[in-house]
C-alpha cells in the first residue's frame, strides 16, 4: 500500500538501496512540515493548509524529467502533474492528517483545487488545503488537536521549528486567543526509528508513537 505512493511519486526503492544504507531502516522521506489551521467567519476551524518539504535526496528522484522545456528551471505547471499525483495518492492513507476534538475524531473532505509544488533550493513544497468536514466551533478549540503522520513510518514527518502551526482568520474577523502548541517527541525516538525493519504493516499504526501531537491553547475570551 505505502509503496505504490512511492512508485507514484517516482521513487524506486530498489533505487534507494543502491544508494544509501537506510534501506533496511525507516524512515525513506523526510518532510518538514508547516500547518495553517484556517478559520471560518465565526472563528470555527474549517481546513487545514499544509506546506510540506521534501528531503533533498527524494526531490532529486522526484523531479527527475520533469524539466520538460528543458531550461533548467522546474516551474509550478511542469510539475502540476506530479502535484496531482501526490494528493491523489495521499487519499488513501487519509492525507497523514488525524484530527480529533477530544478523542472523537474528525472528518475530512479531500483536498481543494488549489494545490501545488514548488522547487526551490533544491527540495519540493507541497502545499495544499485539506476541508473539514464539519467545521470545528470555536468553542470547543480547547479539545481540538491533531497530528500529522504516516502509520507506517515510509515518511518521517516532522514539523518546522520556526512557526510550525498557526491560526489564520478572514479578513475583518478578529482570531480567537489561542495559540497551538506542538508538543515533542519521546526522547530517544529518532534512534529508535533507526532500528525499524523493513516490512511494516501499515495497520499497525506504528508512525503515531512518533508523531508531534498539536493541542490548542486558549486563553479566557
Amino acid at each position: 500500500m505505502i509503496q505504490r505512493w512511492f512508485s507514484r511519486l517516482g521513487l524506486i526503492l530498489f533505487a534507494l538501496a543502491a544508494q544509501t544504507a537506510l534501506v533496511l531502516a525507516h524512515p525513506h522521506v523526510w518532510v518538514t512540515m508547516h500547518t495553517e489551521l484556517q478559520l471560518g467567519q465565526n472563528g470555527e476551524v474549517v481546513a487545514f493548509r499544509h506546506k510540506w518539504t521534501f528531503d533533498q535526496f527524494y526531490t532529486s528522484f522526484a523531479i527527475e524529467g520533469m524539466d520538460t522545456n528543458g531550461d533548467g528551471v522546474y516551474s509550478e505547471e511542469e510539475l502540476k502533474p506530479l502535484a496531482q499525483t501526490n494528493v491523489e495518492a495521499l487519499k488513501e492513507f487519509e492525507y497523514f492528517t488525524y484530527a480529533f476534538v477530544g478523542k472523537t475524531r474528525v472528518a475530512l473532505k479531500d483536498p481543494t483545487s488549489d494545490y501545488r509544488l514548488e522547487h526551490k533550493d533544491d527540495m519540493l513544497t507541497l502545499s495544499f488545503t485539506l476541508p473539514l468536514e464539519k467545521p470545528v466551533p470555536r468553542e470547543h478549540l480547547k479539545d481540538f488537536n491533531f497530528s500529522i503522520y504516516d502509520p507506517g513510518m515510509y515518511v518521517s514527518l516532522t514539523f518546522a521549528k520556526d512557526d510550525p502551526v498557526n491560526l489564520a482568520a478572514p479578513a475583518g474577523v478578529k482570531p480567537p486567543l489561542c495559540r497551538p502548541h506542538v508538543g515533542d517527541r519521546a526522547v530517544g525516538q529518532e534512534k529508535k526509528l533507526s532500528q525499524l525493519g523493513e516490512n511494516i504493516d501499515p495497520a499497525s499504526n506504528i508512525g503515531s508513537q512518533f508523531a508531534e501531537r498539536v493541542t490548542v491553547r486558549c486563553d479566557h475570551q
